[in-house]
């Protein structure tokens, strides 16, 4: 009924219906697929009430780099929904710098949901807007995703310069990181977050024919010990599938450093 109060040019009366299905619902074992909060923040988005909006977002803690699940599929679309409109508003108001921001987490939604083209597009346009304002931080401290997305720009004409000295500042804002000074990070690995030594043999079986429990049997662990160290490798590969993982170490060459453990 909201749905079709909405298209009837109804968003309060949308609204109220939302509010009223909120109260009543009662969860049962069935996933959660299409919550209605969600629902409510595209009503929000679609009268331009962004702020309210992103409240629900941060309230849900809600953001561009998160795992992608099934589960909350449907209300990271929503998310993607609210950049748009808030880009469109930062745009319309000549706000350049918080325009490049939302192109950034365009950026990171977009591959999140698989769809690296467009994660390309929206990030080449952000490096083109912040190039000649020298912008760093903005990309260089967004982490493995982001690294992935300027590691392929690196590679164009365009922006490829910029993109290369957002992955060196990148790297330098990693060596001070997790590994920390006096603990150097693998050589020749190209990552911000370069792979542990378990990570490194998890990512060798992951380019095998073994299966989620012959791998964990093969290495000794538990699977959800193998579940945590695959999601780590995703996350510092900037990927979300084993396909994925393992193109992308065949690209930066980890799968030879990985077979000479």
């Amino acid at each position: 009924m909201a749905r079709v109060r909405e298209a009837e040019g109804d968003p309060d009366g949308a609204l109220d219906l939302l509010d009223q299905a909120q109260r009543v619902y009662t969860g049962d074992f069935s996933p959660n697929v299409r919550p209605i909060p969600a629902l409510r923040a595209r009503v929000l988005a679609a009268q331009g009430r962004i702020g309210e909006a992103l409240a629900w977002a941060r309230e849900h803690g809600l953001s561009a780099g998160d795992d992608l699940t099934y589960l909350r599929e449907f209300e990271h679309i929503t998310l993607a929904r609210l950049l748009r409109r808030l880009l469109e508003a930062a745009e319309a108001g000549g706000r350049m710098g918080s325009v490049i921001e939302i192109l950034a987490l365009q950026a990171l939604t977009h591959q999140a949901r698989g769809d690296v083209p467009a994660g390309l597009a929206a990030l080449e346009r952000a490096l083109t807007l912040a190039e000649p304002e020298g912008y760093v931080r903005t990309f260089a401290g967004a982490g493995p995703p982001m690294a992935y997305l300027l590691r392929r720009l690196a590679k164009r004409r365009t922006v490829g310069e910029y993109a290369r000295r957002l992955l060196a500042a990148a790297g330098r804002a990693g060596a001070a990181g997790p590994s920390g000074p006096g603990r150097p990070a693998p050589a020749g690995q190209g990552l911000a977050d370069p792979l542990s030594g378990r990570e490194l043999d998890v990512l060798r079986l992951l380019a095998s024919d073994l299966d989620g429990p012959d791998i964990a049997r093969e290495l000794s662990v538990s699977l959800n010990t193998l579940r945590t160290h695959t999601r780590n490798i995703y996350a510092k590969l900037g990927v979300h599938s084993r396909r994925a993982a393992v193109r992308q170490a065949a690209e930066l060459n980890l799968l030879s450093r990985a077979r000479d453990r």
